[in-house]
């Protein structure tokens, strides 16, 4: 080698000093501005103390482990062995012998992709290790008796929070990618990932706020939200907007989609290549939307019944002065999906049939197995949310997207503080991930109500359990056409627990279920073959039974709904285009409520 270049190469691993400390300065005097901030900001949270009551779970857990000492004894000695092994395995490889992994990261774990994990023998030791720990923690938790069964699953989940937390990936010395990364860029990656972090926190008022998007990157409808339609109607909580039709003749009924309000709708319309209601428009179908509102505090008082009446009940009568036609065909998402059941069983008890058929997607009406959304709701839990609700009149939505980026915390959390502060990279631009950052606000009685009688009480499947507008809601009541689509992985809506509904439903009830997860699940255009869905001719008693005996199909779903709704279609009719009804156009879609995000202050603020 010349000595230009190892000239060359010593200064690519030497940094410019001054450089170095300029960048340092500066971020210094951030940090400390941030650092001031962020204790005025906990000066307001003294004596919360344990708002998530994990602190007595735990209590409870070494309760039970101290009254079986034999047991634990157990668990250091098969600890003790498996780590000889791993010393064992370790010391063969370094004498260039070829020996199996003890153990292997699952096939879907995306942090030990790096191929240093697999070559250099520290990183496979440091990997082995952290996995074999990693295991041993979890089952030895798993294996305490005497939790009941709300106490083991808290602290099972809050148990894997802490073992993703220490992944080796998690950290500089031991992330071969950050390592290398460090030495190429002569640490300004550091440097890099320091500015993302303060920027993280400055957006989040002190708070951290991880960015898993270029959010410059895009656009309400110029590149998501992109497909034409014009807002015809709006009151306090929602904007409905009707869709510019693309074909000549369209079904007779329209179809109204209720999206949950925990984001917003553009879930189904994110660019033209996924866009679930683009695809429906070119279907010949008239599709309207409710488009809800991002809440303030001046609506701290609307309760979910308010959401019925002013949601889908005020979209349906807006429909028919924009189509002259009554009947409609309705489609209701996760949460949008339990406001339609209920709002079904409302009607029923009315007798008003201007529904005919109903779509749910990856709803649930049954919450007695909620999923590990099920770990954040108990009595102590909920007089924190609610103390903290009604001091601002309404849950901010960034408190419940951190509950489900807990969910996946690997990919929802840790991915990117790896790739933002260790690697110092700008997150990418992506459409899934910009409509998750977009999250709303909930006004306070609404949510208290749908967590207090919904997830912790599990009303709305008894009879009477729940009252809306002074009529008792009782699901079994519900008989018309029902297709219900749930997703096989879903972190939010477990599928098995969604199938509880089709034994509740009094109609014929066609239940489909696609691969993949929550969102992706659903958003699964059929130019993109993949993942699959399962069909059954009949709803046996419980959903094991169902999958046994379903039948599994390739590509997506969306068309055999397509074909499932044409038998609801009522017919064929020319085309309808927004404004020519009684409705007049109020302005262009996605519409202003669609278009407030989080950190964007309101009238009232």
């Amino acid at each position: 080698m010349s000595d230009q270049q190892n000239e060359n190469n010593t200064d690519q691993l030497n940094p410019d000093a001054d450089d170095l400390a300029a960048s340092m300065a500066q971020i210094a005097e951030r940090s400390q501005a941030l650092v001031n901030g962020f204790m005025a900001n906990q000066s307001g949270n003294i004596g919360m103390g344990d708002p998530m009551n994990v602190g007595q779970a735990f209590i409870e857990l070494t309760q039970q482990m101290m009254a079986n000492p034999a047991q634990m004894m157990q668990a250091q000695m098969q600890l003790w062995q498996d780590y000889m092994s791993l010393w064992q395995n370790t010391a063969q490889k370094m004498m260039g012998a070829e020996v199996d992994d003890a153990l292997s990261p699952a096939s879907d774990d995306r942090r030990f992709r790096d191929s240093e994990w697999d070559e250099s023998i520290v990183f496979d030791y440091i990997k082995q290790s952290y996995l074999l720990s990693s295991r041993w923690l979890t089952s030895t938790v798993q294996d305490v008796d005497g939790l009941d069964e709300k106490t083991a699953k808290k602290v099972d989940f809050y148990t894997r929070q802490f073992v993703d937390a220490l992944a080796p990936t998690n950290f500089l010395m031991t992330n071969p990618e950050v390592i290398r990364a460090t030495v190429e860029s002569k640490g300004e990656n550091l440097v890099k990932g320091l500015e993302n972090l303060l920027s993280d926190m400055e957006r989040g008022d002190g708070q951290l706020r991880i960015s898993q998007v270029d959010e410059s990157a895009f656009t309400l409808g110029e590149n998501v939200a992109t497909t034409p339609g014009k807002v015809v109607y709006q009151n306090d909580l929602m904007q409905l907007i009707q869709f510019e039709p693309t074909t000549k003749k369209v079904d007779r009924r329209p179809l109204l989609i209720v999206p949950p309000w925990i984001n917003k709708y553009y879930i189904l319309d994110l660019q033209p290549k996924n866009s679930f209601i683009k695809w429906a428009t070119d279907q010949g179908l008239t599709v309207f939307v409710v488009s809800w509102v991002n809440p303030d505090k001046e609506l701290a008082a609307k309760s979910f019944e308010d959401y019925m009446l002013e949601g889908p009940l005020d979209a349906l009568g807006a429909i028919e002065k924009a189509t002259g036609e009554k009947e409609v065909n309705i489609i209701g998402y996760c949460l949008g999906g339990t406001l339609t059941a209920s709002t079904l069983a409302y009607m029923k008890e009315k007798k008003d049939d201007r529904i005919k058929s109903a779509t749910f997607f990856t709803a649930l009406v049954d919450f007695s197995e909620p999923g590990e959304l099920g770990v954040f709701i108990d009595e102590e839990q909920l007089d924190s949310l609610e103390e903290r609700m009604n001091a601002d009149g309404y849950l901010e939505g960034s408190s419940m997207a951190t509950t489900f980026n807990m969910l996946r915390a690997n990919d929802l959390i840790w991915s990117f503080v790896v790739n933002n502060y260790l690697l110092g990279k700008d997150p990418f631009p992506f459409d899934l991930l910009y409509w998750n950052s977009d999250s709303t606000r909930m006004p306070a009685e609404m949510h208290r109500f749908y967590l207090r009688n919904m997830y912790q009480d599990n009303k709305l499947i008894e009879p009477g359990g729940v009252t809306l507008d002074g009529v008792p809601i009782d699901l079994s009541k519900v008989d018309l056409p029902v297709f219900m689509l749930s997703t096989k992985e879903d972190h939010i809506a477990p599928w098995k627990s969604t199938y509880a509904a089709t034994q509740i439903y009094k109609g014929n009830v066609k239940f489909c279920l696609a691969g993949s997860g929550h969102i992706a699940g659903v958003v699964n255009p059929p130019s993109v073959e993949k993942y699959g869905y399962w069909t059954n001719t009949k709803n046996p008693a419980t959903a094991d039974e169902w999958f046994e005996s379903s039948k599994e199909h390739a590509g997506s779903w969306w068309p055999e709904w397509r074909k499932w709704l044409k038998k609801n279609s009522g017919g064929q009719v020319d085309a309808r285009t927004p404004g020519d009804g009684k409705l007049k156009v109020i302005e262009a879609a996605p519409g202003s409520y669609a278009s407030l995000r989080i950190g964007a202050k309101t009238d009232a603020e």
